[in-house]
């Protein structure tokens, strides 16, 4: 780096001071900084406001302290100082108006103070809730979360990753299912092992294919052990709500649900498992094509994720069908929203924020680990009303 020098005021008399350096601790840029020798040239907008940006120096001068002592008071390093001198130091930002410059550090230290999560609906509670428990960790950290929703699955990831990548963010945490395009996979797989070369903390909750911390939500045993209780309750013909073809998530929660019904002597009609969006509407259309399917009406309906189980309500109750007086219905999550959903939803519920919490200290608090860490997170089989018992 260049010798250069910097022109200031301190704060009290306005005189004009000289020190050298082209930035300070942390990567705070020095204001006004030019080539030795070089002969400023004067009357130009932006050197007022070069000369009128405070600058960590003007803190230290204010503070009466040096500029390291006013560095690690202000970024809050491992490397305490007194607290007479740190009540000095932090007078003297409030009364400058002292602002530190995340862009500049961030260039200096490799790492800005951005955690990077992406999701695939964020009007969906089962993402907006994980969110939230991931956000109460990096919250007393101090750090900014930059929370993305994308439906391009792997291809909007990607981008994301990158993007995360070129501002320098500390993490990223991925929240969603992987699909079967093994292409789009590959792709991400690769921006996420860049990432990390770079010097940032990725983890993700899904399915454990990306080569990070991975919190592992326990789709196919949850599903299979709601099948088991849906049998023991009297069900024996079923449909199910499948979700949006390639996802994994749908391909594990409905060969769970299957194979739980075999184990209970229950077959499964193929053409009663249903694909529909994974939203309310998704629900909504996917109970109207079993209902338009005419013929023996199902027992219960399985759908593979609780917002859609929302909306086969709605149509069923459209349609004039009691639940579960004419036919039963289940779910699978247990978010928060199914406080207001009448008859109570049967279904398997996951610690969301919980599963936010454990991905955010992995990558803000632990201390990274020679393999990536997978973490499974059962579920727990909920019988509510919506099911009933039947003989």
């Amino acid at each position: 780096m260049t010798d250069a020098r910097r022109r200031g005021f301190t704060p009290d008399s306005g005189r004009r001071m000289e020190t050298t350096g082209d930035s300070g601790p942390g990567g705070e840029p020095a204001a006004g900084s030019r080539a030795p020798g070089a002969t400023p040239r004067a009357g130009r907008p932006e050197d007022a406001a070069v000369r009128s940006r405070v600058t960590l120096q003007d803190v230290a001068d204010r503070a009466g302290v040096s500029l390291s002592t006013a560095s690690r008071v202000v970024s809050e390093g491992p490397r305490r100082v007194g607290r007479q001198l740190a009540l000095r130091v932090n007078q003297a930002v409030a009364d400058l108006g002292y602002t530190a410059n995340l862009q500049a550090r961030a260039v200096a230290t490799g790492q800005s103070t951005m955690v990077g999560v992406v999701v695939h609906d964020i009007a969906d509670p089962y993402f907006s809730t994980i969110a939230s428990g991931l956000m109460d960790i990096a919250h007393p950290l101090r750090l900014l979360v930059c929370l993305s929703s994308t439906t391009d699955h792997e291809a909007g990831e990607r981008e994301y990753v990158a993007l995360m990548r070129a501002q320098r963010a500390r993490a990223v945490i991925i929240i969603g299912s992987r699909s079967d395009d093994a292409a789009q996979l590959a792709g991400l797989r690769a921006e996420v092992a860049a990432f990390t070369r770079s010097g940032g903390r990725a983890a993700c909750i899904s399915q454990d294919l990306l080569g990070v911390d991975t919190i592992l939500p326990e789709n196919a045993a949850g599903a299979e052990a709601l099948a088991r209780a849906l049998v023991v309750q009297g069900h024996r013909r079923f449909a199910v709500l499948a979700g949006p073809r390639g996802l994994l998530t749908v391909r594990d929660r409905v060969a769970g649900f299957t194979a739980g019904l075999a184990s209970r002597q229950v077959s499964l009609d193929p053409r009663l498992v249903v694909p529909g969006a994974f939203t309310r509407d998704g629900g909504y259309e996917a109970m109207s094509t079993v209902l338009a399917m005419g013929g023996e009406r199902p027992d219960c309906v399985f759908a593979v994720n609780d917002v859609m189980a929302v909306g086969a309500l709605a149509r069923l109750r459209a349609a004039g069908l009691s639940v579960p007086g004419d036919i039963g219905l289940a779910g699978f999550d247990d978010i928060s929203t199914l406080r207001d959903v009448y008859p109570p939803l049967t279904t398997v519920r996951l610690p969301l924020e919980r599963m936010g919490e454990m991905a955010a200290r992995l990558v803000l608090t632990e201390a990274a680990t020679d393999r990536p860490r997978v973490m499974p997170v059962p579920g727990e089989v909920v019988l509510r009303d919506s099911t009933g018992t039947f003989p």
